[in-house]
Parts: structure tokens; sequence; C-alpha cells
């Protein structure tokens, strides 16, 4: 007889950047067209060359803050997490205020600990999670775990928003 092979999953923290450049561009348009942000200067654009960081400018904090509003409700719109997005304070620079937006991808090594802690403390017993760089791979000889496995970390409120992928 055969050994019966471990099925497994992974977990990571990956980001649709097409959906946040789409998010993106419907705040663009919706920052346009909105009479409350008519001669703020208010925009929104990528920074930098990485496409980590969004930029959102205005001529008052206030409205830095309600185009970020605008830009969270275009991420959920489009079925990404709200977890994704590190905004920083507006801070104002010469006559205008910048936010800084970060994006957040992948599992630190902190977060990393404390999912497979969690797994092992309250998941089923059998289950093995292994870190693997940026993400986690869980596996287990019962199929059934890993699908509690999955239920018990979406229960739970983590800081990072997660994917479970390559279920095997």
């Amino acid at each position: 007889m055969g050994v019966v092979a471990d099925s497994s999953f992974d977990i990571v923290s990956k980001i649709d950047r097409q959906e946040v450049d789409n998010a993106l561009n419907q705040t663009v348009k919706e920052i346009g067209h909105r009479f409350d942000f008519k001669g703020t200067g208010a925009s929104i654009s990528w920074s930098g060359s990485g496409q980590n960081n969004i930029e959102i400018k205005a001529n008052s904090e206030e409205r830095a803050n309600a185009a970020l509003d605008v830009f969270k409700e275009k991420i959920v719109k489009r079925g990404l997490s709200l977890k994704i997005i590190d905004a920083g304070e507006p801070k104002l620079s010469g006559k205008e205020y910048r936010m800084m937006v970060g994006l957040k991808e992948g599992i630190d090594q902190e977060n990393a600990k404390k999912i497979s802690k969690l797994i092992r403390d309250e998941g089923p017993k059998g289950i093995k999670a292994q870190i693997q760089g940026e993400e986690l791979r869980v596996s287990s000889k019962k199929k059934d775990d890993l699908q509690d496995v999955i239920a018990l970390l979406k229960g739970k409120d983590l800081d990072i928003a997660l994917q479970f992928v390559n279920y095997r």
C-alpha cells in the first residue's frame, strides 16, 4: 500500500495590482468630477516606480483624508481588503498637504509566527504550518482539517489580508 500524501495549501498576502490600479483610476475620476473637490488641488497617483506607494495631495488635511476615503471605497468595491492599505498622516509640504499610502504585501516574520502559533493552539491536531519566506505552507493528512484551518483564520481579525492558494 502507498503512503497517503499530505494535503496542503499556502497562506499568502498578495495584492491584485490591476484591481488597485482600477480603484486608483476610479478615484481620480471621482475626485475630478465631485463638487466638494473643486479648487482643492486634490489628486491621487502612484508614487515612485515600484507601485507600492500612492500619493494623495490636497490644499487641506480634510480634503486629503476625503480623497483617501474615496480610494478606500473603491478598494472595497473591487473586492480587495482594506488591510492592504497603510495610510500615513497628511503632512504640510509647501502650500499643500501630502499623504503617503503604502500597500502591504507579504507575510512578515512576526505575523507568520503569530499565524502558525494560532494554527497550533486553536487548529485541529496534526496540522503542520511551515514558514516559507513571506508565506506559510499548511499541511495535514485530512483535507477537512485544512478547511477548518481556513475557517479559523477567516474568523480571526488579523491585521493583514490573507489568501489561501495552491490547495492540493
